[in-house]
């Protein structure tokens, strides 16, 4: 009994002295700064869709394709060449919640698996980390257009 005492006194004096010095994460600039570059990501995705629109006649509806496709290869082109991982050690979440966050996971497990070949190295490992998110991605899809089938169908507008 009295080992079990000193051990939990041991315990919560270790714990205390992990917290005193445990580094202090500076919360509120790591959400500005994923806001920003969030943010910054998505005013470029704008001025992508605005191009497709004015220059190659699209509209607002049929533009979000290409855009998303011009997002996802600009990613990869960064991510290529070592740079997308510099904007998301700097920006965190505001690098990887835009759809440039996917094409990171897809093009960085590309490259990590290069070396075993293309199809068993990337052809395989490609959608590791992305795979979960395109699936829970269509059923949440799915989820949200059958709750909205349900509520058109019973007279909602």
């Amino acid at each position: 009994m009295a080992n079990q005492k000193k051990q939990k006194q041991q315990a919560q004096q270790y714990q205390s002295f992990e917290e005193k010095r445990e580094t202090k994460r500076p919360i509120l600039l790591n959400c500005i700064k994923a806001f920003l570059v969030g943010g910054f990501i998505c005013f470029i995705g704008q001025l992508i869709t605005t191009f497709y629109i004015y220059f190659f006649n699209f509209t607002e509806q049929t533009a979000g394709s290409p855009t998303t496709a011009t997002l996802i290869f600009i990613t990869m082109l960064l991510t290529g060449f070592g740079l997308y991982d510099r904007i998301g050690q700097f920006a965190g979440a505001g690098s990887a919640v835009p759809i440039t966050g996917f094409g990171n996971a897809v093009i960085s497990s590309a490259i990590e698996h290069r070396t075993e070949g293309f199809i068993v190295g990337v052809g395989t490992n490609m959608f590791k980390v992305a795979g979960p998110v395109i699936v829970y991605g269509v059923f949440a899809a799915f989820v949200v257009a059958l709750i909205k089938t349900i509520f058109l169908q019973l007279g909602g507008s």
